[in-house]
């Protein structure tokens, strides 16, 4: 037989045996869901398998809103601006940075949700529910411990919701929001403190320029060496770090 004949035959063979396949899918319960001991319900494996595949397509998101990251990540933005060094450091540098530091930063908040969630989820002491329910706590607390009242009162009123008794009655779809929200004032008030020292040195180099009638010459090229010099004889990248870390107080 001929490579041609060959390709038909397998392929009237897969044909034939696709309805057998497809039937002893269709036999094998792939998502079920039966009543549990403590009145809850117990899913199948393979759908614990999927919402777990589900939860981790949400990591990168899960990392911008409810940890440091946001903070970190636009305050090292601004002082690249600041020392007008243009694409130095790189963005990847800035990114892992921002990376481990926020890993520094909640390294408390992830051992604690490892320790009373994820552990005792692996143990099969707590179903894949309660462990969810038990991971939020520790990020709940952080995030509140950073986010701003008014923040959280313009978004609960944004949402139609009534006043809060507890911490516990806020919802995630309003903590989020407000607790990024605080991030971003907080980033920029850092960042503009930080860019205050660089941008009278800019103004300086040009005053002084003026006066010696060099006005072709940019004060940017001229200053970015004393920032630069500055940044070093104070150890900036140490002291931004700690300033960084220090802002949680975790």
């Amino acid at each position: 037989m001929n490579g041609p004949a060959i390709l038909r035959a397998l392929t009237a063979a897969a044909l034939l045996l696709l309805p057998a396949l497809v039937q002893a899918q269709a036999d094998i319960p792939l998502v079920t869901v039966q009543p549990g001991t403590g009145g809850g319900n117990e899913y199948s494996m393979s759908l614990q398998i999927l919402l777990i595949m589900t939860l981790l397509t949400l990591i990168p998101a899960a990392l911008i809103t409810m940890t440091s990251f946001t903070r970190i990540l636009i305050v090292l933005a601004i002082l690249r601006q600041a020392l007008g060094t243009a694409q130095t450091p790189s963005n990847q540098i800035i990114l892992g940075l921002s990376l481990f530091l926020s890993l520094f930063i909640m390294a408390p908040v992830f051992e604690v949700a490892w320790t009373t969630a994820l552990q005792p989820y692996m143990n099969e002491s707590l179903d894949f529910g309660q462990a969810l329910d038990a991971a939020k706590i520790p990020f709940r607390e952080f995030m509140f411990s950073q986010t701003r009242e008014n923040d959280l009162l313009l978004f609960a009123e944004l949402g139609g919701y009534d006043a809060f008794a507890t911490q516990d009655d806020v919802p995630m779809v309003v903590l989020l929001p407000s607790f990024l929200t605080s991030e971003l004032k907080t980033a920029f008030q850092i960042g503009f403190l930080m860019f205050v020292p660089f941008l009278i040195i800019d103004l300086v180099v040009a005053a002084v320029l003026m006066s010696m009638g060099m006005m072709m010459l940019s004060p940017m090229l001229i200053s970015l060496p004393f920032k630069l010099m500055l940044f070093v004889l104070i150890d900036g990248w140490s002291l931004i770090a700690a300033t960084l870390v220090t802002s949680f107080a975790v």
